[in-house]
């Protein structure tokens, strides 16, 4: 009896909370009026995880009346709103650091203070300290949709960036947040490759192949490469190097390692470079390793898919169909729902090399 007295005083004469809010805070496991809320979000390798409980507006006046304008809030309900970011981020062009913060916001009628707090373990703002700030930055308020339940939403994606919205009653708060992707997936890389990973020609590939795509450093990725290449000679990693050596306007050695990627190739890698190709829309090219293929392995199921495609490319669909038929019947079982339907598109008289 006495323990429910402290717990009693504390609730309500401490730090003034309501009914509800002594009710929330429980000490067994019940269900709560504002149920509990985890959404998540990754932006290149990193992850923004909002922990929150989702108070419901039935029926009443939000905004200037059950959240009064010009006060803290704790943008949700029971517990701090907490958002994480597992790397540093910028909030509208500001920095913050990785790490947990509890969220609140300042609601005006045209404009909101966005907070996030160095403090994630508080009740609410009820014991928020100015002092304890991170970061605020100043957003616009927009009319939305009615959402009953509080909401926090991800919009706008983007590979870098992300609008992250608090949405309840008819109105929605936004902030933007950007990472470095690039930076941080490069420092990831070197980190990730000083453990067991190292030892095989795989992730040094891996490596390599994201320097290129994402416009990192080349010369890093050469050196990737060159690792992978230690390890173990392969088509793909042959065929890796080229592509960074043609990046770094190095024609002739690209050249070279491409044809020598080429030669140690199998029907189905031939096959998938050629098909690489065509994506990029490098048609002449593509046509140029498919006849390669069509020389190198001409007993190989996958040869006849490749005199398809050379039929197909000169609007020859009769025997563009035979041999896509001739590979369907020699192929796997795995593979033949995927040719009959070229056999199909064929038939119809359809380019497949586009």
């Amino acid at each position: 009896m006495y323990r429910k007295m402290v717990l009693a005083f504390i609730a309500f004469g401490a730090v003034g909370l309501s009914a509800a809010d002594a009710h929330a805070q429980s000490l067994l496991n019940l269900p709560r009026p504002s149920q509990h809320a985890l959404v998540s979000q990754r932006l290149g390798i990193t992850d923004i995880n909002i922990v929150y409980s989702r108070p419901l507006v039935n029926g009443r006046k939000i905004w200037g009346s059950l959240v009064p304008y010009g006060q803290v809030w704790r943008t949700g309900a029971n517990e701090n709103t907490t958002i994480e970011f597992t790397d540093p981020v910028t909030i509208d062009g500001h920095p913050l650091a990785k790490g947990i913060y509890g969220l609140h916001m300042i609601p005006n009628e045209n404009e909101w203070t966005v907070i996030f707090s160095k403090n994630s373990t508080s009740w609410g703002s009820f014991s928020y300290d100015k002092a304890e700030d991170a970061l605020r930055v100043n957003v616009k308020p927009r009319p939305a949709d009615l959402h009953n339940a509080l909401t926090y939403d991800f919009d706008d994606l983007k590979p870098d960036s992300a609008v992250v919205e608090l949405e309840w009653e008819k109105l929605a708060v936004p902030f933007t947040v950007a990472v470095n992707t690039n930076d941080i997936v490069s420092q990831s890389i070197k980190e990730q490759l000083r453990g067991g990973v190292q030892y095989t020609w795989i992730p040094w590939d891996e490596a390599a192949n994201y320097l290129l795509t994402s416009k990192g450093n080349l010369q890093d990725a050469l050196k990737d490469s060159d690792t992978s290449l230690q390890y173990e000679e392969r088509f793909e990693n042959l065929l890796t190097k080229s592509q960074v050596l043609d990046a770094l306007d190095k024609k002739d050695e690209a050249t070279a390692t491409r044809n020598k990627a080429i030669e140690s190739a199998n029907a189905l890698q031939l096959h998938g470079y050629g098909r690489l190709l065509q994506t990029q829309g490098k048609q002449e090219e593509a046509m140029e390793v498919f006849r390669a293929n069509l020389k190198k392995h001409p007993d190989h199921w996958i040869a006849h898919n490749e005199a398809a495609r050379l039929a197909c490319a000169q609007g020859n669909f009769d025997d563009a169909v035979k041999e896509m038929k001739l590979s369907s019947a020699g192929a796997p079982d795995n593979f033949k729902p995927q040719l009959d339907s070229l056999v199909r598109r064929l038939e119809a008289k359809e380019d497949i090399n586009r």
